[in-house]
């Protein structure tokens, strides 16, 4: 009888850093709210316009591979 009392008082009270599933239900909810109203912003205008700009051809910005002249060598040559 004692672990049954100890087990049902587990699932409704926070141990050690833990949420009650009340708390993580509102956390959900508050989440999912906040999650939705970004989604129905969209994407701004000149984020669209640069992917358009990588995914065309030639978009993809040319990357040094050879370690040429670097501002940030450490005093290294």
């Amino acid at each position: 009888m004692k672990d049954l009392k100890s087990q049902a008082s587990k699932s409704t009270t926070p141990g050690k850093g833990g949420l009650t599933p009340e708390i993580q239900s509102r956390i959900g909810h508050q989440l999912r709210a906040m999650y939705d109203d970004v989604v129905r912003q969209g994407v701004p205008d000149r984020f669209a316009e640069l992917i358009k700009k990588l995914d065309a051809p030639g978009g993809a910005p040319q990357v040094e591979i050879d370690g040429g002249s670097n501002d940030n060598n450490n005093g290294r040559d």
